[in-house]
């Protein structure tokens, strides 16, 4: 067989001869009609690289924007029928201002609210855009853009206040209400924890600082809340004499011993020179755990710091707890915590976080709130003359913190009156009489029975028994002679947060007044919950009477002062209008009356917006 070859050729371009086209001298150049080909090939090329630089900038423009300021504006259709349809809101991000329907020109557009003003706003065919900044202060509406995986979006909202829906029938022995979201201590209006006390002190009506009773319940039920709620905490025993020995560092001149205290028992005595370089020191690195407790017997000007620090910036914070009845003072990056002047054995427990956040409050710098993720405890040191034990560093101290405030509440209340005194002015609204300091408030008695009952549930010790029971007592005294009691028409038996002249009729503190009686006749032994369960039924009544007074149809009055003063009704702000819808929620799992239930449920549907109808 013979194979066919065909013989390999190769393409050379410069071997193609075109005879097609005349030649032309190569001195004069190419003739004009070829050099008008190849500008109009170019000037093609350039408009369509325009184009799609102006198509790109167009879709780019519609969709997301360029440059500029933040505004958001919502949509008002002059077509519009119903002024409780749900206003398109359209976001002005970076630039772009509107999505534009039908290349409808947007223009600018004076809006004059009411005959009165005028603002500026933004047309686009037959819808009218209003800023939200005009609609939030007008409206009270609340709105902020989200970005949520990359897609922004604007959340509008009536109100930012939560509602709590109970998870089962409301407990006595439980958590109180939806306490176990509240944090009493970090709150501005707190000038500090006590470190006599281990209770807040209250700036709300007076800047030097004083124990408001309410606050003061508030404060123990949302640690007897947490305690139900919260994992179990960590605890690290730095030094008990006992089992565990820390590693003190101890200078010249300076002392160590650990002593028996009892026959069980040791604990960890300490004398240092004058100078604060002479202190016992041990060196920590420890972080999340910022719950100090401990037993303590200073003697003189004996004294125990703790150093903290920001982990990230490395700045150093000191914290001097002192024999001093001086609540708390600051001298250059210190902070001092007065813990008393009384010798003696006693148990202090401090979040030191919290001892942190209200000594920097009082310096001289921008506020700032400093996460327990960004410190942590770098020594404790030990100047002057005293003794420790059970020295311990944990993540939280709930029960010890709730014992605090019950202890607070058999020690400070008044023998005669049963009562827990404020002990500062309060003016409540022009057309009331001035509180002079001294008055009872029926919110604050009726926390303080909530405390004291669970702590005689817990402990079952009697002393908070009998205090509770003894707290019964303003509840029976007219608010005109010194207690809590107003009478509405003559009808209705209704227990007073502020015991005005004439009566305010605040709704919130009722209630919780009445929850503090519902706890106490729940826990208190039988033969002893007489009383109790008489002023509960009592203003439970009340309540059902009068509940529907406090409804406007788009939200709740905060008190009666419309009916008592004859003025305008001052109406609930979203939070106290929370308030009272879960309060309610709560009550209507102690009696399912549909009153109650019916009630807080119109009531929520007023946060989300909706309206009662009209004629």
């Amino acid at each position: 067989m013979v194979k066919y070859q065909s013989p390999l050729r190769i393409f050379n371009p410069r071997a193609v001869q075109i005879t097609n086209l005349p030649a032309y001298p190569t001195k004069k150049g190419p003739p004009l009609f070829l050099l008008m080909m190849r500008i109009n090939l170019k000037v093609a090329l350039l408009c369509m690289c325009t184009a799609v630089f102006l198509i790109t900038l167009s879709l780019w423009t519609k969709c997301g924007g360029i440059g500029g300021s933040s505004t958001t504006y919502a949509s008002s259709s002059s077509s519009s029928s119903s002024s409780s349809s749900s206003a398109a809101i359209v976001s002005r991000l970076s630039g772009s201002i509107f999505p534009q329907q039908d290349n409808q020109e947007i223009h600018e557009i004076e809006c004059h609210i009411n005959g009165e003003y005028t603002i500026g706003c933004r047309k686009e065919g037959d819808e009218v855009y209003v800023p939200f900044s005009f609609l939030h202060r007008y409206f009270e509406i609340y709105g902020k853009i989200t970005n949520n995986d990359g897609y922004e979006r604007f959340e509008w909202a009536h109100s930012h206040s939560k509602v709590y829906r109970p998870k089962g029938k409301y407990d006595p022995r439980g958590v109180f209400m939806f306490f176990e979201n509240y944090n009493v201590e970090p709150r501005d209006r707190v000038k500090c924890v006590s470190g006599t006390e281990g209770v807040p002190v209250s700036t709300q009506w007076e800047v030097q600082g004083y124990y408001y009773p309410t606050q003061i319940a508030q404060f123990g039920l949302s640690h007897y809340s947490k305690n139900l709620t919260d994992p179990e905490p960590s605890r690290k025993v730095i030094e008990d004499s006992d089992h565990k020995y820390a590693k003190w560092t101890v200078p010249i001149g300076a002392t160590i011993n650990r002593t028996d205290k009892h026959s069980w028992t040791h604990y960890l005595e300490f004398t240092t020179p004058e100078s604060l370089s002479s202190a016992v020191t041990l060196k920590l690195d420890h972080v999340l755990d910022f719950v100090l407790s401990m037993h303590v017997n200073l003697k003189g000007n004996g004294s125990i710091s703790v150093m903290l620090q920001n982990r990230e910036k490395k700045e150093i914070f000191n914290l001097h707890y002192i024999t001093s009845d001086v609540m708390i003072s600051i001298q250059g990056e210190n902070i001092y915590h007065g813990i008393g002047l009384t010798s003696g054995w006693r148990k202090i427990t401090r979040d030191l976080v919290v001892d942190l956040q209200k000594g920097l409050a009082l310096l001289d710098k921008p506020k700032r709130k400093l996460s327990r993720s960004k410190l942590k405890v770098i020594g404790i040191s030990l100047h002057g003359m005293g003794a420790i034990d059970n020295l311990t560093l944990s993540s939280s101290e709930h029960m010890a913190q709730f014992y605090d405030a019950a202890r607070w509440f058999v020690k400070h209340q008044d023998p005669t009156t049963g009562g827990w005194a404020n002990p500062v002015r309060r003016r409540v609204a022009l057309g009331f009489g001035d509180l002079e300091p001294g008055w009872y408030s029926a919110m604050g008695q009726g926390h303080a029975i909530s405390v004291l009952s669970r702590a005689y549930y817990h402990s079952g010790d009697k002393q908070y028994l009998r205090a509770a029971i003894e707290g019964l007592r303003p509840f029976r005294i007219p608010s005109w002679q010194g207690g809590v009691l107003a009478t509405f028409l003559g009808k209705y038996a209704w227990y007073e947060e502020y015991p005005t002249k004439p009566a305010s009729f605040v709704l919130n503190g009722f209630i919780y007044s009445l929850l503090g009686l519902y706890d106490l006749k729940s826990i208190a032994p039988v033969g002893q919950a007489k009383e109790a369960n008489l002023l509960f039924e009592q203003g439970w009544s009340s309540l059902k009477g009068m509940l529907l007074l406090y409804d406007t149809g788009s939200g709740t009055t905060y008190d009666l002062r419309h009916f008592t003063l004859g003025i305008a009704p001052n109406l609930a702000r979203w939070d106290y209008h929370a308030t009272h819808v879960n309060q309610l929620l709560f009550l209507a799992t102690i009696d399912n009356d549909p009153l109650i239930k019916n009630t807080a449920e119109r009531w929520l549907d007023y946060m989300s917006g909706k309206r009662a109808s009209h004629n």
